[in-house]
């Protein structure tokens, strides 16, 4: 079974995190997020995944350098140009004639799904695509999903007023398709899954949809991100399949004795001195807290001068923040260098 996976974006939400690096090769876990979506794919049944790439797409071949990850081949489709996610699908399904049912996979997203009860699923209720849905406390920060009885799509409701309806769904950003889905984008055409080929599906009553209670997390966000990282470490927190499995210091970080690292991750290459203080935060490899420094609820990729505060904040790779500063509720550096 091929499975096209949306790799494509700019990361804008993750920014300066992603001015070096595309979002689905950021580290969750120690390991960069498409690899273990590509695992979570192969315990599926996937034996074919289509990465379908637009922005930076050198890393991803570095990642799985001979084509392949264990018995799973990897393919490369890269868009001419941004063609949003449907044109983005089609592209990459074209691109390796799919002739079969396939899976469709949002590379931010970590999910404990399991891939081949979705696609029995979608065989069961005969439908052209099938979704994954998941429930969220508060419906009214996103487009929801209403069902029927039989598990076909009724309506979207984007952002709902409180009794607008019922539903607490929400798409969880995996799907399977039949390939007659492809005849809805044209060819090289720039098209929206969300907005146009799913609200069509649903007028031919020909989406389905599954919800599932697993874990779910969007990591397209620098919170969300950091808390991706910290619930696979964090006793007492729901996390997906396997976590706590590795230390949440990576073998190869390097931290003082008498640094305090408290409820963090940090990872292979990242370096903490003397009296420094990281609290709640991730540090990315080559990250570096300098004595004294204190670091709480941030995501370090960069440098954090000697005696500087950190809070809420996002370090890129390329900043360093001054000596004895104080940084609260900041992305820096704000533009991307040049």
């Amino acid at each position: 079974m091929l499975a096209v996976v949306l790799v494509g974006g700019f990361g804008t939400r993750l920014r300066p995190l992603t001015y070096d690096i595309p979002k689905p090769m950021l580290p969750v876990g120690h390991r960069p997020m498409i690899v273990s979506l590509v695992d979570r794919l192969t315990a599926g049944g996937v034996t074919d995944v289509v990465l379908a790439l637009g922005f930076k797409p050198e890393p991803f071949a570095a990642a799985f350098p001979d084509g392949r990850h264990g018995d799973v081949r990897v393919h490369y489709a890269v868009e001419p140009e941004p063609l949003d996610t449907g044109g983005a699908i089609a592209f990459a399904a074209r691109e390796v004639g799919v002739d079969d049912t396939f899976v469709v996979a949002n590379g931010d997203i970590i999910c404990d799904v399991a891939v081949a009860s979705l696609v029995e699923a979608h065989r069961r209720l005969g439908a052209d695509a099938t979704l994954h849905l998941t429930p969220v406390d508060d419906p009214s920060a996103f487009g929801v999903v209403e069902l029927d009885g039989a598990g076909t799509v009724r309506r979207f409701v984007e952002k709902p007023a409180p009794g607008e309806t019922d539903s607490n769904l929400i798409n969880a950003g995996t799907y399977v398709f039949e390939p007659s889905v492809l005849d809805l984008v044209p060819e090289g055409a720039r098209c929206s899954v969300e907005r146009e080929v799913f609200p069509s599906l649903v007028d031919g009553a020909r989406l389905a949809a599954v919800a599932t209670d697993d874990y779910w997390i969007d990591a397209g966000r620098p919170e969300l991100y950091l808390q991706a990282n910290l619930d696979l470490f964090t006793p007492g927190r729901r996390a997906p399949a396997g976590a706590h499995d590795t230390t949440a210091i990576a073998p190869n970080a390097v931290v003082a004795t008498d640094a305090v690292v408290r409820g963090s991750v940090v990872a292979d290459g990242a370096i903490v001195e003397r009296g420094a203080t990281v609290e709640s935060s991730l540090l990315l490899p080559g990250a570096h807290v300098a004595p004294d420094a204190d670091v709480r609820d941030s995501v370090v990729a960069g440098r954090v001068g000697q005696g500087s505060t950190v809070r809420d904040s996002v370090i890129g790779v390329t900043h360093r923040t001054p000596d004895r500063s104080v940084v609260v509720g900041e992305r820096l550096p704000r533009t991307a260098p040049s």
